[in-house]
């Protein structure tokens, strides 16, 4: 059967010319994405990927987790009714362990039916704390403190808020090796950021990128602030089962504090499975309540399996010891890669907490016509000594730039952060590497 078409005919012609014309053009993107380059965890991996850096950069584990971990992941898979939709508070068993694991700490009978949601990862528990308590159009701001992990302020952009920061303050000599407790929050600026459009203040302790370990008294004076303005406290504390010589205290526990207090938890950090995406926001019915209902429609509910997974993990590690063996090797980890430091000849921030050291590089000289690529040298000299060591000397890490807003950001200096959750080899391969780093140091 023949067909005919006169769409080269000239008439059929200008008439969709002139249909074009009138035709809306497509949406443009959300001016909070427009603009979104590359993000800094995706830029370092691809540096250093291409020159097959040993990759100290993005917080993840380069070492399998333990055999109790992956079996009990494996054992929820084999479970028909563990491959079906969760409620969306979470699945009953998980609940129960993370009422069990926290309580103690929080100094109360946590109830896992009103004060425990389970979430899609931590970062999702975040998003859905701010989404329950910001209104988009009425200005709401949340306090940051800075360094401040680079998904906050995204998160509460989406939330209609607006960040406010609050940098630590480093209370001694940069170019020796210091203590992450010398990194300190000027109470009278944090009061001084609080406007009648406060909402929220957000704590990290144990602190990402600095290893900081907020102290009892410190914690009770950003307390003091919130609930003299009456605000919500978000405590990021995914780091908490890892300390160095010192107690990490929840904010929650603290007098009068329970009641304004959200505190979010990781089983990719607890457990060392970032992949698996499952947090768990813990508080007072009140504010629960409305995170669970903004998480319902966030994601509806976090992935079955690796709930039960993560709760049989959990059940199995409050038993055997695991969670000290763990805390040990990462202390035993996070002195090796000082060591290399120390014998590379570049001063760092001991970290109290988390995984990560922050390394003075000032001493280290980057040639003015060195070939930055543009999407590394337009983001400024901490971006460009990140890039530097991965070509260099084969290291990779991340520019803490990043995680200050724009005016603050001349306060990352010249710090670059590495993570030490990393295997015994590949810190070997990095103390090689950064043998070739001795060669670029400024002479005294």
């Amino acid at each position: 059967m023949a067909f005919s078409s006169n769409a080269g005919h000239p008439a059929a012609r200008a008439a969709d010319a002139g249909a074009d014309a009138g035709r809306r053009s497509l949406p443009e993107p959300s001016p909070l994405y427009a603009g979104t380059g590359l993000d800094v965890w995706t830029m370092m991996n691809q540096a250093a990927a291409e020159v097959g850096a040993v990759n100290l950069g993005q917080g993840f584990m380069s070492f399998p987790p333990q055999g109790f971990i992956r079996r009990a992941a494996q054992q929820a898979l084999d479970e028909n009714a563990h491959n079906q939709y969760a409620p969306p508070r979470g699945r009953a068993a998980l609940l129960e362990q993370i009422a069990a694991r926290f309580s103690p700490g929080l100094g109360r009978q946590l109830d896992p039916a009103g004060e425990i949601s389970v979430h899609a990862g931590a970062n999702e528990a975040l998003l859905s704390v701010f989404t329950a308590f910001l209104t988009h159009g009425q200005g709401h701001e949340v306090i940051l403190m800075e360094p401040a992990f680079d998904q906050y302020a995204p998160n509460i952009a989406m939330a209609g808020g607006k960040p406010v920061y609050v940098p630590l303050r480093v209370q001694a000599a940069a170019d020796k090796v210091i203590s992450s407790n010398d990194w300190k929050l000027d109470m009278a600026e944090l009061e001084a950021a609080v406007s009648p459009k406060t909402r929220i203040i957000v704590l990290n302790t144990p602190h990402n990128p600095v290893g900081k370990v907020f102290t009892r008294e410190e914690l009770a004076q950003i307390g003091a602030v919130a609930e003299r303005h009456n605000l919500l406290v978000l405590a990021d504390e995914v780091y908490e089962h890892l300390t160095y010589g010192c107690d990490h205290v929840s904010i929650a526990s603290l007098p009068r504090m329970w009641e304004r207090t959200v505190t979010v938890g990781s089983a990719g950090k607890l457990l060392g499975v970032t992949g698996w995406r499952v947090g768990w926001a813990i508080g007072p019915r009140a504010l629960i309540q409305p995170t669970l209902a903004a998480h319902t429609r966030i994601v509806f509910t976090a992935n079955t399996p690796l709930q039960e997974g993560v709760a049989s993990a959990m059940r199995q590690a409050a038993s055997n010891g695991f969670y000290e063996d763990q805390r040990q090797e990462y202390q035993r980890r996070r002195n090796r890669l000082m060591e290399i430091f120390d014998d590379a000849g570049l001063p760092y921030v001991v970290p109290d907490g988390a995984y990560y050291l922050l390394v003075n590089a000032s001493a280290v000289r980057v040639p003015q016509d060195y070939p930055f690529p543009e999407g590394i040298s337009s983001r400024g000299p901490n971006f460009r000594l990140a890039y530097f060591f991965i070509r260099e000397f084969g290291v990779s890490g991340i520019p803490p730039a990043e995680f200050y807003c724009e005016p603050h950001r001349h306060l990352a200096g010249d710090y670059v952060r590495f993570a030490f959750c990393k295997t015994d080899e590949g810190l070997d391969a990095a103390a090689v590497a950064l043998q070739k780093l001795k060669r670029h140091l400024q002479s005294e």
